[in-house]
């Protein structure tokens, strides 16, 4: 059996990146990470929340949640919502063209 058989069925190459984010009130969330970018305006990452509680996944509006991802002078990873909406906008319809063929997005 060759290598790249053995990943597949043991699932190795399923496996979703998570992103654990720690927000301004110390409450950790887990995402999946579905895809990131970079354009002249920035770097972006689209998540999906992940949760455990089955319960929470249908009352999930399954939105993407896209956010800018910036480094502080330490060199330390942040992620922040993107305040500007005409860049939210442009941001969110490459992300929209870029993950089309995953998933079915409404026009609102």
């Amino acid at each position: 059996m060759d290598d790249i058989f053995e990943k597949v069925v043991a699932g190795e190459d399923f496996n979703p990146d998570l992103v654990s984010v720690i927000d301004e009130d110390g409450v950790e969330h887990v995402f999946e990470e579905l895809d990131r970018i970079e354009t002249d305006d920035g770097r972006f990452i689209a998540l999906l929340p992940v949760y455990d509680d089955s319960t929470e996944i249908l009352d999930d509006d399954g939105e993407l949640i896209i956010l800018s991802v910036n480094e502080d002078e330490s060199g330390e990873i942040y992620l922040e919502p993107i305040e500007d909406e005409k860049k939210f906008y442009e941001i969110g319809k490459i992300f929209e063209e870029r993950l089309q063929d995953l998933f079915e997005f409404n026009e609102e």
